[in-house]
């Protein structure tokens, strides 16, 4: 994949690093490009001076060509600004953010950004929702992700009990035209129904199934 990462910070620069190492290509723009340092010896990608939401910064990244973009530095407003920029401007379709402050996260989950919260940021994780494509990733307890997405069509007129699968993954919260509802087994589910659940890893690639494409 061709991917853009903004910010070289500690997470960024590990994140840059470990996708370089798995052999796709990688460009890392950062504002002060002593940060450039921070990349491992095995990072053989192309690194850019200069801000992740500048139009021409951008398109020099390649950003028209670029799978993915992750806007991980340490500033909620900058990860914003640049991830809006990826998307509405430059049609990325996959774009992922970092966020700091949980007061912002409604304002994330408005735009429809797929995000990580700073305080269980590893860039493992970030590594994983960039290489799936799908869904919010919310929180981790061990082997079981807290997750966020968009039904897709497989969903359309299905009852919550037929997603659920025992002791694997549970729907707990539905979110459609504004309101949030605890569900139970019997509740029928719509295309873009805003579903929350818990997942254990095992299973997460039949969850991915049930997901916004």
């Amino acid at each position: 994949m061709n991917i853009v990462v903004v910010g070289c910070g500690r997470v960024g620069s590990q994140l840059a690093t470990m996708l370089s190492v798995e052999g796709h290509n990688v460009v890392v723009i950062d504002r002060d490009d002593s940060a450039f340092r921070r990349l491992g010896s095995t990072f053989n990608g192309v690194t850019i001076k200069g801000l992740g939401f500048d139009e021409e910064v951008l398109e020099q990244a390649g950003i028209r060509e670029a799978d993915a973009f992750a806007a991980v530095t340490n500033l909620d407003n900058t990860n914003l600004m640049a991830a809006e920029v990826a998307r509405k401007i430059f049609g990325v379709r996959h774009v992922v953010a970092r966020l700091y402050n949980p007061v912002r996260e409604r304002t994330y989950q408005q735009l429809d950004l797929d995000y990580v919260c700073g305080t269980t940021l590893v860039a493992e994780s970030l590594m994983e929702k960039i290489k799936a494509g799908h869904g919010h990733h919310l929180n981790s307890i061990d082997d079981i992700e807290v997750i966020e997405f968009k039904a897709g069509k497989s969903v359309e007129g299905k009852r919550v009990g037929d997603l659920e699968i025992e002791r694997h993954f549970r729907v707990f919260a539905v979110r459609r035209s504004r309101t949030s509802h605890i569900p139970d087994a019997a509740m029928v589910l719509h295309e873009g129904d805003i579903i929350f659940g818990a997942v254990k890893d095992e299973v997460f690639p039949k969850v991915e199934r049930l997901m916004e494409g």
